[in-house]
């Protein structure tokens, strides 16, 4: 039984925007801008066309080969075999430790509105959108949407009242006070800023006329999430001094609450909930649809590739996915292994690249309603850019992403030996 197709281009779009615009950045531009100073625009301008260049691949493929699994889907067609396998076991394992992060970053700011003990908040959050996602992806689509809109919306009203408010005369001066590597090393941490277009290949198999919509919905995602990002970071850094910014664990409601008050803190708050919210409904999404793929081609098991006779959604594998979001989220273990979801993408984003290059070669004549412009110049930036963003890594999450790999290889080289 095959999943249904029905999203469109909106729904495709927000899909992305909504995964990529996280809790993060409403919390992690503070340290960002510790890293590199003001030159931090920089940062996130570098972080959205390295990621821009990768998406060009993601555009060809999933236009080429919309079928349910995303990047594991292009790497087994163009490798088979084991790098398949890794491709889609970082997939599968980063949405689960992205929606975790998401469910407790969701849970804290919930605490406003839902004074009941964390634990409470966190079991009715994954029921809750377990249940939309079992309905139906275009119930699913459609929350996101809506969700994603008003985050869109918040942000550039954000962006427009600090505009108003005007920039501080000195604001970016100096302007690279750690030096140009202090740049990149700020790419390397913000990177997963814009880490939407992996939640719309998640999703390939369900949406309509995936030839035109899949290319279309991931360009216009990219543009989206440039333009809103490198707004609100020049905000920020332009109302605020770097020093204030970099000390505040919610360094956007610093800047909110001088161009708008306390109804500026609000909004911001607000923003910053819808934000986890829609990050959390992909990442349910992608690691589901993931778990699917892989047990279609027997990596995991028989039972997580079912479909439900009415839906037409992979429920068993939803289920699957959220009970471990719910663990994880309940222990607490995430703490250390969120730091393995840049480094599972970054991976991916290597094969996904490997794998365009490779079946320009091995398939001329496959059908490609798109193709990446400046090939091969594109794949091979892509391919660059994530062994250098993975250079720039603290040593403790190299070890357990390179951890994390082999512990899928013992369990991929097992399987095969029954």
């Amino acid at each position: 039984m095959s999943l249904r197709r029905e999203l469109g281009l909106l729904h495709a779009t927000m899909m992305g925007v909504g995964s990529a615009i996280s809790a993060g950045i409403f919390v992690t531009l503070g340290l960002a801008v510790e890293i590199a100073g003001p030159a931090v625009i920089l940062s996130f301008l570098f972080a959205g066309i390295i990621n821009m260049a990768t998406m060009f691949s993601y555009c060809e493929l999933g236009a080429a080969m919309p079928r349910v699994g995303g990047e594991y889907v292009y790497v087994k067609e163009a490798f088979k075999g084991f790098p398949s396998f890794l491709t889609g076991w970082y997939e599968w394992s980063s949405n689960i430790f992205y929606a975790t992060l998401m469910v407790l970053g969701s849970a804290y700011m919930l605490s406003y509105v839902m004074p009941i003990n964390l634990f409470l908040r966190v079991i009715i959050l994954v029921i809750v959108f377990t249940a939309i996602n079992i309905k139906g992806i275009k119930e699913a689509g459609t929350m996101q949407t809506f969700l994603t809109l008003i985050l869109l919306a918040i942000i550039f009203l954000f962006a427009g009242a600090g505009l108003v408010h005007g920039v501080r005369s000195n604001a970016f001066e100096p302007f690279m006070p750690k030096g140009p590597l202090s740049i990149i090393a700020a790419v390397a941490f913000v990177f997963e800023t814009y880490l939407g277009a992996e939640a719309i290949a998640a999703t390939q198999a369900e949406i309509k006329k995936p030839e035109k919509t899949i290319p279309r919905a991931i360009i216009l995602c990219s543009l989206i999430l440039i333009i809103a990002v490198c707004l609100v970071v020049y905000v920020a850094v332009g109302v605020i001094s770097p020093d204030a910014l970099s000390k505040s664990l919610t360094p956007l409601n610093l800047v909110a609450e001088k161009t708008m008050g306390s109804v500026g803190v609000l909004l911001l708050t607000t923003a910053g909930l819808v934000a986890a919210l829609t990050s959390l409904n992909s990442a349910i999404i992608a690691s589901s649809r993931a778990a699917y793929a892989m047990s279609q081609n027997g990596h995991f098991p028989k039972a997580l590739r079912k479909v439900h006779e009415h839906y037409k959604t992979p429920y068993v594998a939803i289920v699957g996915s959220s009970i471990l979001i719910l663990f994880f989220s309940l222990t607490g273990t995430v703490e250390f292994v969120v730091y393995s979801i840049n480094f599972g993408f970054l991976i991916g984003f290597s094969l996904v690249n490997l794998s365009l290059i490779k079946l320009r070669r091995s398939k001329p004549h496959l059908n490609r309603p798109f193709k990446t412009p400046l090939y091969p110049l594109m794949p091979i930036i892509g391919i660059i850019s994530s062994i250098v963003l993975l250079a720039f890594f603290d040593i403790k999450p190299l070890v357990f992403g390179i951890a994390w790999g082999l512990l899928g290889s013992v369990l991929y080289f097992l399987k095969q030996k029954t």
